[in-house]
């Protein structure tokens, strides 16, 4: 009795482990190479999978989400042999799972290979400065090289992005004096710009002072000339209005003689002609006056020959 129950337990334990293997749960966004007697048979899918136990066996199981596999700094000589080390991060997906599987032993491997060797065919044929400011270039260059290497191999290589590019030490410090000498000659011109914008500006404001205040002292002399002229009119019209006569103008002459002397620099004294008339006017107003004394009159002074003319 003992024996069949051990037969029984035996063949509840092989039943239950053929079911195991016979169901097959495949997660989502994941495929699984089936084998029978180490040949490819088919690829199970996401979900609920049969299988034939003990005949069929699972060979790999693989990820067909997009996968981000970073590879370590990589020495690379530029064209004017300088070594640069250069980052890469590489964002691939499975697309065949039969041939990432059965075309290529190590796709990460293999991939890191050609990246690397792509990177070095790339960068040699470029300069250090265009090495530096020509990422996206680089980018699409490997992006296309790794993507049609990869294609057999059941990969798609979506993106390449060059993380760092560090190139020597000194190199590095020559680049920084010269960003910083850069850096220096922009602010002295800009600092020569705003001196020479800020003369500019002064220029101007002294050119249009001195042509605002030529208008004001232009305007001034108008007005001041304007003035004297409306007094000459009016003083020329008050002695035509009082009808002076000849005695009274030849007085007035006189008295303007000593103010046309004044002054040091007057060192020529030019008499004009008309003064002969006057003094000759003067005199004749002169001798005919009378002074009133008590003791009698001075006689006027005659001559048989000569007589004054009478001033008009």
């Amino acid at each position: 009795m003992e024996p069949i129950i051990i037969v029984l337990i035996i063949l509840v334990v092989l039943v239950f482990i053929a079911l195991i293997k016979t169901i097959q749960v495949i997660p989502q966004a994941s495929a699984a190479i089936v084998e029978r007697f180490g040949r490819y048979t088919r690829t199970l899918n996401a979900g609920l999978n049969i299988v034939v136990p003990f005949i069929d066996s699972i060979r790999n199981r693989i990820d067909l989400r997009e996968q981000v596999v970073p590879f370590p700094p990589q020495p690379v000589i530029t064209q004017d042999n300088l070594v640069v080390n250069i980052d890469t991060v590489i964002y691939y997906q499975v697309t065949d799972a039969r041939a990432a599987t059965y075309e290529v032993a190590s796709y990460i491997q293999a991939i890191e290979q050609l990246t690397v060797t792509t990177l070095r065919n790339i960068i040699g044929g470029m300069d250090l400065e265009r090495t530096l400011t020509s990422r996206e270039e680089i980018n699409a260059a490997l992006r296309g090289v790794l993507d049609e290497a990869t294609g057999k191999w059941g990969i798609r290589v979506n993106r390449v992005e060059l993380k760092a590019i560090e190139p020597p030490t000194s190199i590095q410090d020559s680049m920084e004096k010269q960003m910083r000498a850069d850096r220096d000659k922009r602010a002295a011109i800009l600092q020569a710009e705003g001196v020479r914008q800020s003369q500019i500006l002064t220029a101007e404001g002294e050119k249009q002072s001195s042509i605002l205040r030529a208008e004001g002292e232009a305007k001034a002399a108008a007005l001041r000339a304007e003035g004297e002229a409306q007094a000459i009119r009016v003083v020329f019209e008050s002695i035509h209005a009082g009808d002076p006569d000849q005695k009274l103008l030849s007085y007035q002459y006189l008295q303007m003689l000593p103010k046309i002397a004044e002054g040091d620099a007057n060192k020529l004294w030019i008499v004009p002609s008309e003064i002969g008339d006057a003094l000759k006017g003067l005199g004749g107003a002169l001798g005919n006056f009378t002074p009133p004394t008590g003791g009698g009159s001075i006689p006027k002074p005659s001559s048989p020959h000569h007589e004054t003319p009478p001033i008009d």
